[in-house]
């Protein structure tokens, strides 16, 4: 059984504007699973479909093998879900949230409590679960958010920016506990994020989306071999030889497309021999951003 089966989903608004495009996917219980894409690209609103808060135009989509749209309450048993703006009630604690929201999923206050407290020390949350949530910060917030969510033990986690407004230390924090999800427990993590450098961190698969479409989706493994084969050779160096095709990006400090690391000692010696001096070497493969950029044709990464 799938965690997540998207066949060929679709989904146009009133007005015309079609926000997901004939997506097919298919996730494996445990995956964690980096859907990503810039704002407006259709992440939130296959979210959305996923959980049964749309419903499809074309196509359809499943969480272990229920159907959103015909039984949302099913989908919700199952489901955690974090948006970026985390919505709780200011006036309660951060214990008594959970307790609350633990009483939606069918849990005992005693369940609740006890979920709540174990969750609250993961997240460095415990000696503030006393404290009402309108004194809680943003990043604060979020990390009860992702409590909330965990409350009731669900099979599938999705995250919608989960580590907005985090430092990094909280951040790292939250990384490695979504990790933990995943391995020990097996709970499948469906990712929302634009930050393609932090989910080539976390993820252990990725869809990349643009204009509601689906460019490719993969490994990182899978990905480099279907887009962007080789590696790129970072060289600080006196001089470079004529012809040798290159492109400088700081003072001696060139880079090189090669086939793979073996390409490395030729090109060194050639550099010598010419009477040029070599201070560094290095060699990376495409990142995720590299991946991304080649699929959408642009030539310049963001900041």
């Amino acid at each position: 059984m799938n965690a997540v089966t998207l066949n060929h989903l679709s989904k146009t608004y009133p007005g015309g504007k079609t926000a997901v495009d004939s997506v097919s996917i298919c996730l494996a219980p445990g995956e964690v699973f980096g859907f990503l894409g810039p704002n407006g690209a259709g992440k939130t609103t296959t979210v959305k479909l996923l959980n049964g808060m749309l419903t499809p135009t074309q196509g359809s989509c499943l969480v272990f093998d229920i159907d959103p749209a015909q039984n949302p309450q099913q989908t919700h048993a199952l489901s955690g879900v974090v948006t970026e703006h985390a919505q709780m009630y200011d006036t309660l604690t951060g214990i008594q949230n959970l307790i609350f929201y633990g009483s939606i999923y069918g849990l005992t206050e005693s369940e609740s409590q006890q979920r709540g407290t174990l969750l609250l020390k993961e997240l460095e949350l415990f000696d503030a679960k006393d404290q009402k949530l309108a004194a809680y910060s943003t990043g604060m917030r979020q990390r009860l958010s992702l409590a909330r969510a965990l409350i009731h033990e669900p099979r599938i986690l999705f995250l919608d920016e989960p580590t907005s407004g985090l430092d990094p230390e909280s951040a790292q924090n939250v990384h490695a506990m979504i990790r933990r999800l995943a391995s020990e427990k097996g709970i499948t993590v469906f990712l929302c994020t634009h930050q393609l450098r932090y989910a080539q961190e976390i993820c252990t698969r990725y869809g990349l989306m643009e204009e509601g479409r689906l460019l490719a989706d993969g490994t990182l493994a899978s990905l480099r071999a279907k887009v962007c084969s080789g590696m790129t050779m970072t060289i600080k160096t006196s001089s470079i030889p004529a012809g040798l095709p290159c492109r400088q990006t700081d003072t001696c400090t060139f880079e090189l497309a090669i086939a793979s690391e073996e390409d490395i000692p030729r090109i060194v010696r050639r550099i010598v021999d010419a009477g040029g001096d070599v201070y560094h070497v290095s060699a990376k493969q495409p990142s995720l951003e590299d991946i991304y950029f080649r699929l959408t044709g642009e030539k310049e990464k963001p900041e």
